[in-house]
């Protein structure tokens, strides 16, 4: 799952043994979620 870095906005794939960001150096990152909609029932 694709993650976001919260300072430059660039997409990461895989973490190559540390968890920054390669293009920036940040450590702050958001999780890509998948645009769905869901309909829930309020019966």
């Amino acid at each position: 799952m694709p993650y976001t870095c919260a300072n430059c906005g660039k997409k990461i794939k895989d973490f190559a043994g540390f968890v920054r960001c390669p293009y920036c150096g940040s450590k702050i990152f958001t999780k890509s979620r998948p645009n769905i909609t869901r309909e829930v029932s309020t019966d």
